[in-house]
């Protein structure tokens, strides 16, 4: 992991296309901006786990057993 120091209104690039800017700092949080491409998805990592959770259970032994009886 990279950790960087940034102050309110400085920011960083990644990739030569996302920018994020710190926008507020209010005690132990901070608001932030990214800018994007619109088709780079964003989510907040609780967000993301929780789709990861809901994918992996979609393709589970019986959702793939049940796809099997319909093709047979």
């Amino acid at each position: 992991m990279l950790a960087l120091t940034r102050k309110k209104g400085e920011s960083l690039v990644i990739n030569n296309n996302i920018e994020i800017t710190v926008l507020e700092i209010r005690g132990d949080q901070i608001k932030i901006g990214i800018q994007a491409p619109k088709d780079v998805p964003i989510y907040r990592k609780e967000v993301y786990m929780q789709i990861q959770k809901e994918n992996a259970e979609a393709i589970s032994v019986d959702s793939l057993e049940a796809l099997n009886n319909l093709l047979d």
